[in-house]
């Protein structure tokens, strides 16, 4: 019973970075984990809102005098940003990388995938959803694996070290894909693909525990997501009808209670569940039992689920053609 109550990221006394930090979910999120006892360290491409946020995030810390802040401008966009911003983290952190890790930037461009802007869309969700987690999580594990740091953990008599944690935050489009988000989908799959990938990868590490998780909300209110339904076609937004976007601090809050659990899929809504419960395949399952008898039951609801979304694709699409004859 200790292994289901425990709490498998303490964050007290530890360093956390966290990408896209300066607002939503991700200011909200080190708001949290500073309020828990965690040194934090944001990065964001805007200076400005850098130092807006980690006054409030100062401002929610459970010691005060203790914890230390520190903010780092980066783009995660641009190729090979990632290792500075681990050097900047580790110099500032006394020579020690940052326990854990959580990459939140990230953007959404709907758009349908024949107008003119889609592929440029499509390349720039790439390089901030995919690269930019992609190459964070590569440059914090080779500063945790170290030539020699493994044979130093064998070597330390007492307890096994607490994990790191590599957290992504993907979407529930991690899982299905709909009309008008094929030029954002793909980074969320391919970002589910690389967290998988690594859960297995960590294994040859054993010496120097890491921990993988891939956060999948819904749609949260942020300034982000009302950019993001400036390009939304209106078909997309009726076939997201029932989803109902979350606050960032519900999102947040729920995420990190979900990564206390040790789950790997952590899900903020039971929409999110269902996704997961479809889309198992080899990803690491949060409860074998559950997650395999829900395994058997979504395909039947899912078929339900894809018939009523690909009629009402058509019916739009005959709709349009209707309206806007051919000349």
């Amino acid at each position: 019973m200790n292994w289901f109550n425990r709490n498998h990221m303490p964050v007290e006394g530890r360093t956390i970075l966290l990408t896209g930090g300066s607002e939503g979910t991700g200011l909200c999120a080190a708001r949290i984990l500073s309020g828990k006892g965690a040194n934090i360290v944001i990065v964001s491409r805007n200076s400005a809102k850098l130092e807006e946020a980690i006054k409030s995030i100062k401002a929610a810390a459970k010691f005060p005098e203790t914890q230390h802040f520190h903010t780092i401008v980066a783009d995660v966009s641009e190729p090979n940003f990632a290792e500075g911003v681990v050097a900047d983290a580790t110099a500032w952190n006394h020579g020690n990388p940052p326990d854990i890790v959580w990459c939140l930037a990230g953007l959404s461009t709907p758009m349908l995938w024949t107008d003119s802007g889609a592929m440029k869309a499509a390349r720039y969700n790439m390089d901030v959803n995919y690269f930019g987690s992609a190459e964070m999580s590569q440059a914090i594990m080779r500063a945790w694996l170290l030539p020699g740091q493994g044979e130093r953990r064998l070597s330390t008599q007492g307890p096994r070290p607490a994990a790191k944690h590599i957290i992504f935050t993907g979407s529930v489009l991690s899982t299905l894909s709909l009309a008008g988000h094929g030029t954002y989908a793909p980074s969320k799959f391919a970002l589910r693909a690389l967290a998988d990938a690594l859960v297995m990868e960590v294994l040859l590490y054993p010496n120097v525990p890491i921990e993988v998780h891939l956060v999948m909300p819904n749609s949260i209110t942020t300034v982000g997501y009302e950019r993001e339904n400036e390009t939304k076609p209106q078909i997309t937004l009726q076939l997201e009808g029932s989803d109902k976007p979350q606050d960032p601090e519900t999102v947040a809050r729920l995420a990190i209670t979900g990564i206390e659990k040790g789950h790997y899929f952590v899900t903020t809504s039971f929409m999110g569940d269902l996704m997961r419960w479809g889309a198992m395949s080899n990803s690491p399952r949060n409860n074998w039992f559950v997650d395999t008898v829900m395994g058997w039951i979504v395909p039947f609801i899912m078929a339900c689920v894809m018939w009523d979304m690909n009629s009402q694709v058509s019916a739009w699409a005959k709709k349009e053609i209707k309206e806007k004859p051919r000349n």
